[in-house]
């Protein structure tokens, strides 16, 4: 029988074959999201620079920053203040009311815990559109809400078409993507240190602030990052139920494109929000997220 030495060569021979075979393992998803994701963002970006012609068209070969220079416009700098409102808004109640349910969730038994994560992951189930019209039948004037109030004589109540309903229908629409990730970064904490926390004398309070919630981090961020950004350019949900009165971002860039025919500013609107994107995911990776 042979014994082959483990030399560093052979080592180095055997690393570089096994890259070899990852990389085509891997293959097939590389050209599936070059053509798919990378392309696509590519095109967007390179149309921000671009230029509107006066019959509607874009003129590729006419290179400039011009419509990057329109999103310093008041109405633009409105446009992102409400969005950017709304989203923390949502950001900041989806947190409330999910981390209080994510701990409650990760201290179940099994069993428990598996039906009620069956329970956040429902409305995944049904179209997301659908479950927008339904938020309008129960925020209409005739809806049972307003029959409630009526019925408890506090009067009809007018939620649908406000900022109020916009941000009821986010809350319930990223909710889980605020439960989910902390909830896994909370069931993977080391318990014991809470309880040498609360050994040592700290109170529920103090364990709270220097040994729970900083292992949780994790999690808090990556929800917070899976709300805020969809939040910020939703279009669905501000058009439901918001009936349009008040734009917002995702709203001003299908307006850009589709009506207003101004290819280059939506673009430039569009690569403004996947920086703003790609900048929190580097501040996850940076901050929590090798510890998730």
């Amino acid at each position: 029988m042979t014994t082959v030495l483990a030399t560093p060569e052979l080592e180095a021979t055997n690393e570089r074959q096994k890259r070899r075979r990852g990389f085509f393992l891997a293959l097939p998803a590389y050209i599936y999201l070059s053509l798919f994701f990378a392309l696509p963002l590519l095109i967007v970006v390179v149309y921000s620079f671009a230029t509107r012609t006066r019959s509607g068209g874009t003129a590729l070969e006419e290179w400039n920053l011009e419509s990057y220079r329109k999103l310093g416009e008041p109405i633009v700098t409105d446009i992102l203040l409400r969005s950017l409102t709304l989203a923390i808004i949502t950001t900041v109640i989806c947190l409330v009311l999910a981390y209080p349910f994510s701990y409650f969730l990760a201290t179940r038994r099994e069993l428990t815990r598996n039906i009620m994560l069956v329970f956040v992951m429902i409305p995944f189930w049904s179209n997301f559109l659908v479950r927008n019209y339904a938020w309008r039948v129960l925020l209409g004037n005739d809806g049972p809400v307003s029959q409630l109030t009526e019925g408890i004589g506090l009067g009809e109540t007018t939620i649908l078409f406000t900022p109020t309903a916009i941000v009821l229908g986010l809350v319930y629409g990223f909710l889980p993507f605020m439960i989910l990730p902390m909830y896994a970064a909370i069931e993977r904490m080391d318990w014991s240190l809470l309880e040498a926390s609360r050994d040592l004398g700290a109170s529920g309070f103090q364990t709270f602030r220097k040994v729970t919630f900083p292992l949780s981090l994790p999690g808090v961020i990556a929800g917070s990052i899976l709300v805020f950004i969809p939040s910020l350019g939703a279009y669905v949900t501000p058009q439901i139920l918001g009936g349009g009165k008040k734009t917002m971002l995702g709203s001003y860039i299908v307006t850009q494109f589709l009506t207003a025919r101004n290819w280059p500013v939506g673009a430039a609107v569009s690569t403004v929000l996947m920086f703003v994107m790609l900048m929190a995911t580097l501040i996850y990776f940076r901050k929590g997220g090798r510890t998730l």
